[in-house]
């Protein structure tokens, strides 16, 4: 199934189909924008009393059946849909949940934005923008951003950032630590934590000349107000909602969807928002690269981190996706990044540009008998590893489908 670019839906058309709905089934795709628009939508859907049902798939297909409304989002599948292509779909989701007569949080709706790899204020969310401003719920101010106010917590876990002590809370503790900085950070001290931020991750032994501007969207956040967000800025917001996409959806959803989250469901995202940051840079931190014509190849090896049963339990693989994307922004001079994990059969890609990506993993996919998906700038591919039908290697073989994949790109 390919990945379609048609253009982004009226809201007021996609409010319209949603009023008259008796049940509204949201599948999201795995990424925090998506996770913000549908917890958006799902809680306009709930101020005016109709019935809904979430859930977050890395592949969304609409559920068929019944008389249900189904909507996809952060994808272009079925016949309702926010892709969240040309602009974030947390920025339409807003402004859907607007024309259903709710109030939406623009702080969610932002920090989808930033999510998205945008800027708030940008891309659509200009409205989102003056409602958080209107009600003095964020202001700007120097810094980096991050969701906890444990600044060395924040750092050594968060993925909007590439420092060598990145993944490492004890060598983060100690680069603080030489900075002096007080317990509570003025605008002084948050420039001189974003000043030692920059220079660490653009003179990183391993750092690509892309790294210097990939580490301007974490600096000069956006700090919320008191109670206005359970996270400090909205950029550590939007990297909490990415991390849960894919670590813990469930919780992601809840996250999004709660007027007022509770500490309960605060800490349970902040762990596991914390367990997979950490997981994403040790894997990069132990990988191995290959650079090739068009991507950078990180080979990893998660698959033996056995994961937990649950919905929302830890997953060894869940961090791919994250360790491709830091791989893109940090390490690989090449436009596009392939994080493998060749002992679990699957791989992770991220592109700097819309270049197809999700349909070059499905074709490559394709050629060997496995599963492929993705987006116009991030996809993946998945093999069975184990097996039982007979097919030869190359039929099943994570390496032969990133030759593919490469081949494709």
């Amino acid at each position: 199934m390919t990945e379609a670019t048609s253009a982004t839906p009226a809201p007021d058309a996609v409010a319209d189909v949603l009023a008259d709905a008796p049940f509204v089934r949201l599948v999201a795709a795995d990424d925090g924008d998506a996770v913000a628009a549908a917890g958006l939508i799902a809680a306009a859907l709930r101020a005016v009393d109709t019935p809904f049902q979430v859930r977050v798939a890395r592949d969304p297909v609409p559920d068929a059946g019944d008389d249900a409304v189904a909507l996809t989002v952060g994808a272009d599948r079925g016949p309702h849909a926010i892709p969240g292509a040309g602009r974030p779909a947390s920025t339409t989701a807003f402004a859907i949940a607007r024309s259903l007569g709710a109030d939406p949080d623009p702080i969610v709706a932002l920090a989808g934005v930033v999510a998205a790899g945008s800027v708030p204020g940008t891309d659509g969310s200009g409205d989102a923008m003056a409602a958080a401003e209107s009600s003095e719920s964020i202001r700007r101010r120097p810094g980096v951003a991050l969701p906890t106010a444990d600044v060395a917590d924040g750092l050594a876990a968060s993925t909007l950032v590439r420092t060598p002590y990145s993944g490492d809370p004890e060598a983060t503790s100690a680069a603080l630590a030489a900075l002096g900085l007080p317990a509570d950070l003025d605008d002084d001290a948050h420039r001189t934590l974003a000043s030692l931020v920059a220079v660490d991750v653009a003179d990183a032994e391993d750092a690509s000349d892309r790294a210097a501007s990939a580490v301007e969207r974490a600096l000069r956040p956006y700090e919320t107000a008191g109670d206005a967000s359970p996270f400090e800025t909205v950029g550590g917001y939007a990297d909490v909602l990415d991390a849960l996409a894919r670590e813990a959806p469930g919780t992601g959803v809840a996250l999004a969807l709660a007027a007022d989250p509770s500490d309960a469901l605060r800490t349970a995202a902040l762990d596991a928002w914390r367990t997979h940051g950490l997981a994403a840079h040790r894997a990069l931190d132990d990988a191995t690269t290959g650079r090739y014509d068009g991507c950078l190849v990180a080979r990893v090896d998660r698959a033996g981190d056995e994961p937990t049963d649950g919905d929302d339990a830890p997953d060894a693989l869940a961090a791919l996706p994250t360790v491709a994307r830091l791989a893109r922004d940090f390490r690989s001079p090449e436009p596009v990044a392939v994080a493998v994990d060749e002992s679990a059969g699957e791989l992770a890609a991220a592109a700097t540009e819309p270049v197809g990506l999700g349909d070059a993993c499905r074709s490559a996919a394709s050629e060997v008998g496995a599963d492929g998906w993705g987006t116009t700038d991030r996809g993946g591919i998945a093999v069975d590893a184990d097996d039982t039908t007979g097919n030869s290697a190359t039929d099943g073989d994570i390496t032969s489908a990133l030759a593919a994949l490469r081949e494709a790109l």
